[in-house]
C-alpha cells in the first residue's frame, strides 16, 4: 500500500500539538514539550502530505492553536489525535494513549508503532482519566486520542526520540493512514 498504490480516505482527520509557547507543558532534559509536539506535529502532516492524506491541523506549521479552539476542531472529525509527552521521574518510560474505550484499538496501534520504532516500553491504551490525568476536553469533549509519546524526564526516551525521530513520524503516520482510509 505504500509504493505508488492510490488509497481512498474515508474518514477526517485532525491532528494536534498539544502545546504552545502560552503553555509549554513538561519541561526535561533541556527540552519543551511545547517544541517536541510541535514539531513532531509538523513532521507527520509532512509524511501525511507526501501520501496526498487530507487533513486539518491545530494551526500553521511551527504554530498551534490554544486547547479550546483544538478542542472544538477535534470534534468535527472523525478521527483526531493530540501529541503530549510524559513526565515523571527519570526512570519513568515508554509510550501510551489515553481516549475513550472504543478508540483502544486506535491508540494500541499508534502504542506499537512508537514502542517498536523508539525501542521503548508500550504502556498501551489506556482511559483517559489514567495515572495523574482526570477528564481531558480533546478526549471528552473532542472525541480525540492523546498520544503520549515517551517520557520527556527521561534521557533514554529523549535520545530515542531524536535518533528515530523522522521514522517515528513515518510509523505514526502510517498508522493514522490506515485508520482514515480503513
Amino acid at each position: 500500500m505504500w509504493m505508488n498504490e492510490v488509497v481512498m480516505q474515508t474518514k477526517t482527520l485532525f491532528v494536534s500539538a498539544g502545546h504552545d509557547h502560552r503553555d509549554p507543558g513538561a519541561v526535561g532534559n533541556g527540552h519543551t514539550e511545547a517544541d517536541i509536539v510541535l514539531a513532531f506535529r509538523d513532521a507527520v502532516c509532512e509524511e501525511l502530505d507526501a501520501k496526498g492524506i487530507k487533513y486539518q491541523r491545530d494551526g500553521q506549521r511551527g504554530e498551534n492553536l490554544p486547547l479550546r479552539k483544538a478542542v472544538q476542531l477535534a470534534s468535527q472529525h472523525d478521527v483526531a489525535v493530540e501529541f503530549h509527552c510524559n513526565a515523571a521521574t527519570p526512570s519513568a518510560t515508554g509510550t501510551e494513549t489515553l481516549s475513550k474505550p472504543h478508540d483502544y484499538p486506535f491508540g494500541e496501534a499508534i502504542c506499537e508503532a512508537i514502542s517498536d520504532t523508539m525501542r521503548i516500553a508500550n504502556r498501551g491504551a489506556r482511559p483517559e482519566d489514567y495515572g495523574p490525568h482526570s477528564r481531558l476536553a480533546f478526549v471528552s469533549s473532542g472525541g480525540g486520542v492523546i498520544v503520549e509519546l515517551f517520557f520527556i524526564s527521561n534521557p533514554n526516551d529523549i535520545a530515542a526520540y531524536y535518533t528515530h525521530k523522522r521514522a517515528l513520524a513515518q510509523a505514526v503516520a502510517r498508522v493514522l493512514i490506515d485508520e482514515v482510509t480503513g
